[in-house]
């Protein structure tokens, strides 16, 4: 129940995308991407939401739309994702 979200802004912060998601269900979870060297952000998130329900939900409703700037990318994660 993992979704991919990608382009986000390098501005964005965990509390942001909590509050985008929250409007389409409870969130598990959420992982900003982060450069381990340098520290900064790489432009993608993994959110982990309760249900698969909320997760279609989110998806539908996020995809494509304008936010911080930035066109959204939102699909289901394939894989179970670890970012460090």
């Amino acid at each position: 129940m993992s979704s991919y979200v990608s382009n986000l802004s390098f501005e964005v912060e965990e509390d942001d995308l909590i509050q985008i998601f929250l409007q389409h269900g409870y969130v598990n979870q959420i992982q900003v991407a982060m450069n381990q060297k340098t520290g900064e952000k790489k432009g993608f998130a993994i959110i982990e939401m309760k249900t698969d329900a909320e997760e279609a939900a989110a998806i539908r409703a996020l995809r494509g739309i304008e936010w911080m700037g930035r066109s959204l990318k939102v699909n289901r994660a394939r894989t179970k994702y670890s970012i460090s």
